[in-house]
């Protein structure tokens, strides 16, 4: 209802309160006897009964003069019959004199001594008063219904004010706004500044707010979401049933262990609004989001935003993280070929394969790294659960994961997955890509064509160092990424962490490594540095990885393919209490495999995969551990199937030694248990 229809209803109100008033104030007249020619006249008392039958009688001059001559009263004065007699003079006196008079000031009527008890019964004045009380009330009414008029407007505002809101985090996520909608709204100066909102960047805000109760920290992403992890959206998230298809949620899943929780490290009402990072008391952690920064300059302290924002700091980290690698052939193709390739990095990635997955499209998957085996492990699981499309694996290698994985533990685990539905297409490429009106054609280097509904390219991460040439900062040739001390420090005050971190190992070298625990670990250090801890990068990160619920592994260290190999697994067999080193067999056979002689039946022979043992327990890796040698010193450990031991393994490759008999090393860890 308009303010208009409020008003009309208000009036309304106040004119039959005051009718209402008007009724009650007036005292009964007594009822007389209709006129003699109200019968001829019916109309006549139907006038009365629309308002003014209540009213004082008003007497016609000629009604007064007939009353008089055949009743006289002894009150009244007689009239002198001798003097002419004026009918109009007549009627006036007598009006008059039923008029009400005035109350006197102390409330008595009028011609009473001032002692008396009687009380004034002026009507006009009841009147007055009934009338202002009715409209009272009507206002009260009034404005009762106007509140509950307002009421409804406000619910449905704050209706409105929240679609309104939830379309902005929508365009946010869409990359469609910034957070907050102008860089004007950030500081100018903060504490501690952090470029990036990944891993490595909440990390150290974790560090820095445990060494600085009240840190004011700002942290600036190019990324429109709060801090996420991003192992899950190639593992768990995939094997957790969530029928809610809206990109605004929480990507909850379960853990392998039975519980469940959120992919992003905490909600939105934990963060502070970066309006308001001065004035918290107790500091807290803001997250400009949509904002990208294109300089540092580590001698004034000053970041630069893409807009020219300046931002002065006290401490900065650098943790921009990396970005998914395209091929060349495909990034350079027709819009319309371009539809349907994509990489994999953000959840956004993920609502959109999942998407294509339900419509039970074909999915083919390029590259046989961490990345693109577990998607592809995923989506075969997901495909199987929906009754999907068919998922493709295509690459160049001989087999999944042959750059970490030994030759005949690659192939064993190629067939693996082929088992669990993936139809893995080794020793081959996209030659050509061609898009007819659903699908897309790909023509393999081996002569092979596939359909497929969409390309998902996984072929490993680029660091992002683009703010190396305007910030004058140092960026390693061979392995990419800023380089930094033994602090994490690029610049005195600049610290860098996470994947484009470049840092040098004591035991292993130079090292960049793309792996959620270094990130954890790194974006800790340069925290905790920042704060003025000044403590050396000496960490071994660690790895996990999960092909299916058949095959699980964590690695530590330098686990590379390239590197001589020595594994040991226990075997089901009847012979399982046998330990053999299962070396790897490289192109040129330049490292024999060996199998100890106190347990190798006489029917052993030597697989293609170079594994020496029994011929029916070829191809069966359940359980064991293997180590990777540089120099004779144990670089890196690999547990397969093996869970809980990542500590004595960095135990093990922190002692920097080299070991007489490997299998002594093996028991260590359990295998038979």
């Amino acid at each position: 209802m308009s303010i208009w229809g409020v008003r009309c209803l208000t009036q309304k109100f106040i004119r039959q309160a005051y009718i209402l008033a008007n009724r009650r104030i007036l005292s009964p007249v007594p009822q007389r006897s209709p006129p003699a020619y109200a019968i001829r006249r019916p109309a006549h008392s139907s006038l009365y009964q629309m308002g003014f039958a209540e009213s004082k009688t008003v007497l016609s001059a000629k009604d007064v003069l007939k009353s008089d001559s055949a009743k006289l009263s002894t009150s009244q004065p007689v009239l002198d019959s001798c003097k002419p007699t004026n009918a109009c003079e007549e009627f006036q006196r007598k009006r008059k004199e039923t008029k009400c008079q005035p109350c006197n000031e102390d409330g008595t009527a009028p011609g009473s001594g001032s002692g008396g008890d009687e009380e004034c019964e002026c009507r006009m004045k009841d009147l007055r008063l009934k009338c202002l009380l009715g409209a009272l009330a009507a206002l009260l009414a009034g404005g009762l219904i106007a509140w509950f008029m307002t009421r409804e407007t406000d619910d449905s505002e704050a209706k409105k004010a929240q679609e309104e809101e939830e379309e902005r985090k929508r365009r946010l996520i869409a990359g469609l706004a910034t957070s907050p909608p102008s860089s004007e709204d950030l500081p100018k100066h903060v504490p501690y500044l952090i470029v990036g909102g990944g891993t490595a960047a909440f990390s150290a805000f974790r560090a820095i707010k445990s060494n600085d109760a009240t840190a004011k920290v700002l942290m600036i992403s190019n990324e429109f979401r709060k801090p996420y992890m991003r192992p899950p959206l190639s593992k768990e998230l995939w094997y957790t049933p969530n029928p809610n298809e809206d990109p605004i949620k929480d990507y909850r899943f379960k853990q392998w262990t039975g519980s469940e929780r959120s992919l992003f490290f905490e909600p939105d009402e934990f963060f502070v609004d970066p309006e308001d990072l001065d004035d918290s008391a107790n500091g807290g952690i803001s997250v400009a989001q949509g904002f990208a920064v294109k300089k540092v300059d580590a001698q004034k302290r000053i970041v630069t935003l893409n807009d020219g924002y300046e931002i002065g700091y006290n401490e900065c980290l650098i943790a921009t993280g990396c970005s998914p690698k395209n091929l060349t052939m495909l990034r350079d193709a027709p819009p319309s070929v371009l539809e349907k390739v994509m990489v994999y990095r953000t959840p956004d990635d993920f609502d959109r394969l999942r998407r294509l997955a339900a419509e039970k499209r074909s999915i083919t998957i390029v590259g046989n790294g961490f990345i693109g085996s577990e998607l592809a492990c995923s989506l075969a699981h997901y495909s199987r659960e929906n009754n999907g499309g068919k998922v493709y694996q295509v690459f160049q290698e001989n087999a999944n994961m042959s750059k970490v994985l030994p030759n005949y533990l690659s192939r064993w685990t190629t067939a693996k997955m082929e088992a669990q539905g993936v139809c893995v297409i080794p020793n081959a490429s996209i030659r050509s890509a061609v898009r007819d009106e659903t699908n897309l054609k790909l023509e393999l280097n081996n002569g092979m064509t596939l359909m497929s509904d969409v390309v998902v390219v996984c072929v490993g991460c680029t660091p992002n160092t683009e703010l190396a040439g305007p910030s004058r900062l140092e960026v390693d040739r061979s392995l990419g990424g800023f380089v930094v001390n033994a602090e994490l420090e690029a610049r005195r005050n600049l610290y860098v962490a996470g994947d484009a971190s470049c840092f040098f190992d004591p035991l292993l070298g130079r090292r960049r490594v793309e792996h959620h625990d270094h990130s954890v670990v790194s974006g800790r250090l340069a925290g905790e540095n920042m704060t003025g801890a000044k403590k050396p990068y000496q960490h071994q990160s660690m790895f996990w990885s999960d092909l299916g619920p058949e095959i699980g592994y964590e690695g530590i260290g330098l686990v590379d393919s390239s590197l001589p190999t020595v594994g040991v697994f226990a075997l089901p067999s009847d012979a399982a209490n046998r330990v053999d080193q299962l070396p790897e067999s490289t192109e040129d056979e330049s490292s024999p495999s060996t199998s100890s002689s106190e347990s190798r039946k006489s029917d052993a022979v030597d697989s293609p995969d170079g594994v020496t043992c029994d011929p029916d327990e070829v191809a069966n890796y359940g359980k064991g551990v293997i180590f990777y040698l540089k120099n004779d010193k144990i670089v890196g450990i690999l547990l397969w199937n093996l869970f809980n031991r990542i500590g004595l393994a960095r135990t093990i490759i922190n002692q920097n030694k080299k070991y007489d008999d490997l299998n002594e090393v093996a028991k260590l860890f359990e295998i038979h248990a």
